[in-house]
C-alpha cells in the first residue's frame, strides 16, 4: 500500500495549473497574465484588469467599452434579495451577510448551463455588478437606512463609495479605491480561491462557488487578517508602546498581524504600493496617528525578524488606505471580497476549461479492528 507523506495545509503542493497570476515569494514579484502588479496599479483600471484575468488578454477598447457597459448597468438587486437582507441580523457580520446574499443570487439566476459563453459571460457580469451593492446596502441597512441605488454615470469604484457613504466621493479617493482593488483581485492558489476551485469542479453554479469563497475569505487568517491590524493598532495607542509590543509577541509565540507570508519572504509588493497609497490619502485629506505606529512596527520587525523572512503583508496597510476612506473596521474584508470575485471567476472559468472534481487522499491515523461496546457497558 502506497503511504503518501502528509503536509499540514497542503504546503508547498500543486493543486491545479493556472496561468491566472504569478508570484515569486524570494524576489517579491506578483503579475497578471504575465503584467506585473506595480503596471497594473499605475496604468489600468479595476474593470480592466478583471477582464484580463477573466478572459486571458487585454480588452480592446471596444471590449472594453462593452464589459464597463454591462457591469455598470447590471448592478441593482432584485427587491426580493434586498427584502431577504433586511430580515438579517444588525449584529451580524457582513461577510455572514454577502456570503448569504450571494449565495441567494443562485436562487434566481442557478440554471448552470457551464458550456454555454453567454451563460458564463452573463454570470460574470451579473456577479461583479452585484456584489458591490449588496455591501453597500447591508452597511445601510444595518442602520436602519434604505439602501442607496447604483448611479450609471459613476465608474466601478466611485460607485461603491456613493452607495456607501450617500454622496459621490472625492475623485483621488475614488481613484485610489479603484487601485485598492487591482492589488486585491487575484494571487494564486490561496484558501478562498482554492475553495473556489473545489466547488467548482463539482459543476455546481458560480454563486455557489463565489458563496463558498466569501466563507473561506471571512477568516482572520486570510481576508480577515486587515480588521485586526486596526484593532491591533488601536490596542498598542502609541509609537513607545510598540517596542514592548512586540517584544511580548515574539516572545509568547503570538501572531503579528499584518505580518509574513506563506509565499513572500520579502515585503509584499502589494503593501508597498498601499503605503504610498496610504500616504496620498494622508497629504490631502489628514493624517492618521496609527500610521506612525505601523511605520514603527515595519521598522523593529525588520530588525528583529526580517532575517527570517517576515515582513508586512497586503494586509498591514490595506487597512490603514480604507480607514481613512470612511470604510468601517468589519466592511475591509467584503471590500476585499468586491475585488476578489473577479479572480475568483477567473479560476471558477479555468477550472470549467479542463474540469476534474478534485479528490484528495487522506493519511488516516486512526484505530483498526476497534471493537464496538454495547450502550449498557459503555
Amino acid at each position: 500500500m502506497m503511504v503518501c507523506e502528509y503536509k499540514p495545509g497542503l504546503e508547498g503542493i500543486p493543486a491545479a495549473q493556472s496561468s491566472i497570476s504569478y508570484v515569486d515569494g524570494q524576489k517579491g514579484i506578483l503579475e497578471y497574465r504575465g503584467i506585473r502588479i506595480e503596471e497594473l496599479a499605475e496604468k489600468s483600471t479595476f474593470l480592466e484588469t478583471a477582464y484580463l484575468l477573466i478572459w486571458g488578454e487585454l480588452p480592446s477598447k471596444t471590449e472594453l467599452e462593452a464589459f464597463e457597459h454591462e457591469v455598470l448597468h447590471s448592478r441593482r438587486i432584485k427587491y426580493r434579495i434586498r427584502d431577504m437582507m433586511k430580515c438579517f441580523p444588525e449584529s451580524g457580520h457582513p461577510m455572514d451577510a454577502l456570503q448569504a446574499s450571494a449565495a441567494a443570487l443562485g436562487l434566481f439566476y442557478s440554471r448552470r448551463d457551464l458550456h454555454n459563453p453567454v451563460y458564463i459571460r452573463d454570470s460574470v457580469v451579473r456577479l461583479m455588478a452585484t456584489i458591490p451593492t449588496m455591501v453597500a446596502a447591508f452597511q445601510l441597512m444595518r442602520k436602519g437606512n434604505d439602501p442607496v441605488k447604483p448611479r450609471d454615470d459613476l465608474d466601478y469604484a466611485a460607485n461603491f463609495l456613493y452607495m456607501l457613504n450617500e454622496k459621490e466621493p472625492d475623485p483621488l479617493a475614488a481613484k485610489i479605491f479603484d487601485i485598492c482593488l487591482i492589488l486585491h483581485v487575484e494571487h494564486t492558489m490561496n484558501a478562498s480561491t482554492f475553495s473556489a476551485r473545489v466547488t467548482a469542479s463539482t459543476l455546481t453554479d458560480p454563486y455557489a462557488v463565489v458563496a463558498s469563497a466569501v466563507g473561506t475569505l471571512g477568516g482572520p487568517l486570510h481576508g480577515g487578517a486587515n480588521e485586526e491590524v486596526i484593532e491591533m493598532l488601536e490596542k498598542i495607542g502609541s509609537v513607545d508602546k510598540v517596542p514592548a509590543y512586540i517584544d511580548e509577541c515574539l516572545e509568547s509565540k503570538a501572531k503579528i498581524m499584518g505580518f509574513g507570508h506563506r509565499v513572500y519572504k520579502v515585503k509584499d509588493p502589494r503593501a508597498t504600493i498601499l503605503q504610498q497609497l496610504a500616504e496620498q490619502l494622508f497629504d490631502k485629506f489628514g493624517y492618521d496617528s496609527y500610521y506612525e505606529i505601523a511605520l514603527e512596527m515595519e521598522r523593529i520587525m525588520a530588525d528583529k525578524v526580517g532575517s527570517k523572512g517576515i515582513y508586512p503583508n497586503v494586509d498591514f496597510y490595506s487597512g490603514l488606505v480604507y480607514r481613512k476612506m470612511g470604510i468601517p473596521t468589519d466592511l475591509f474584508t467584503p471590500v476585499f471580497a468586491i475585488a476578489r470575485v473577479a479572480g475568483w471567476l477567473a479560476h471558477w472559468k479555468e477550472q470549467l476549461a479542463e474540469n476534474r472534481i478534485f479528490r484528495p487522499t487522506q493519511v488516516y491515523n486512526g484505530h483498526h479492528e476497534f471493537p464496538y461496546t454495547p450502550i449498557d457497558q459503555r
